[in-house]
């Protein structure tokens, strides 16, 4: 499918598009009054039926298939509770608003009625709700442009990507019966593309906020052949931006999962040579590994350790190490083919 670049225009490419993947992304650390820590992950995603070639797609009355995943760690206790929404409803006056406007709904009510919520209440300014958090996210930066325009090809797979990297967070999260409030720092990622490339390959993905106001995105992107893509963004505390393709990143220290089926590096030594930045980035958790039947990965926050240069720098940051071997088969673009064929027999 034929992608053509097209800038990024603010608030209009924060609603859908008509691409055949997008997902609008949210990760966190936060902490309490009395200093305990946690991390969040939510994410909404959306594939558009129309686009994925197989018989049924023709004669479906459905044109998006709308799935969610979130999940909340509880870091002193190391313990992490995680919601997957294989298929959720969204409300028909989503994306109808000026600003972004995402209301979804698990499609059978068990145990009670769970709704979820992503809305813009100014521009770059969130609230967001799910069955684990009630937060406001405030952006303290305008947009990273990945790539410098929005517009990433690693390994040929062509995608629309933005970020807003340093997001003032406070609210509340619920762990067990138990409500807390909270504060900390937020990223948001939105990306669409029409590239299958997204349901076949792998990717190592992190997304850095320093304690002294720098954000870093860098991605290793691995094809089924071993073809191996990276790229780095960095955003300075004063807004500044740029890209790079010449990193390093180096896996270490692997975990066993649960299920016996992989092991995920969960240290990484990272590298942009460029700017003599070197960091560590070592998760939080162990077990953040995320079994839904489709896309299996792990996605949990880390720590950041390191030097730019003969300065020492340190902060925080979200791993994610995606489509990876699970009890229940690969995520693929015939996994996704046979799912939605099953959900209107």
């Amino acid at each position: 499918m034929r992608t053509v670049y097209k800038p990024i225009k603010f608030p209009k490419d924060e609603q859908t598009h008509n691409h055949l993947i997008e997902w609008w992304y949210f990760n966190g650390r936060l902490k309490d009054k009395k200093d305990n820590h946690y991390a969040f992950m939510n994410c909404l995603f959306k594939v558009n039926v129309k686009k994925i070639d197989f018989p049924f797609a023709k004669k479906s009355p459905i044109k998006n298939f709308y799935f969610a995943h979130s999940i909340i760690s509880d870091i002193k206790n190391q313990k992490n509770y995680y919601h997957i929404q294989n298929a959720v409803i969204v409300s028909e006056d989503s994306f109808s608003k000026p600003l972004l406007f995402i209301n979804y709904a698990d499609p059978v009510v068990i145990g009670g009625y769970d709704n979820s919520v992503i809305e813009e209440t100014e521009l770059f300014n969130y609230k967001i709700e799910n069955r684990y958090v009630d937060l406001k996210l405030k952006s303290a930066k305008k947009p990273m442009l990945v790539g410098g325009n929005g517009f990433e090809a690693l390994c040929g797979n062509k995608s629309f990507y933005y970020s807003l990297t340093n997001l003032k967070a406070n609210g509340r999260i619920k762990i067990g019966k138990k409500e807390i409030e909270v504060f900390g720092k937020a990223w948001m990622d939105h990306q669409w593309a029409n590239s299958t490339a997204y349901y076949n390959n792998k990717w190592n993905w992190f997304s850095i906020q320093l304690e002294d106001e720098t954000e870093i995105m860098c991605v290793e992107f691995v094809k089924g052949n071993g073809k191996k893509g990276y790229l780095a963004d960095i955003i300075y505390p004063d807004g500044k931006r740029e890209t790079f393709k010449n990193i390093i990143m180096t896996p270490d220290k692997f975990w066993q999962s649960k299920s016996g089926k992989e092991k995920y590096p969960l240290l990484w030594k990272i590298e942009i040579p460029k700017k003599k930045i070197k960091l560590t980035a070592c998760a939080l958790v162990k077990n953040q590994e995320i079994i839904a039947g489709l896309a299996n990965y792990w996605e949990g926050p880390v720590s950041i350790s390191g030097a730019r240069g003969n300065k020492k720098i340190r902060g925080t940051g979200f791993m994610e190490l995606v489509n990876r071997a699970s009890p229940y088969g690969k995520f693929s673009l015939d996994g996704v083919k046979q799912f939605i064929s099953r959900l209107f027999k």
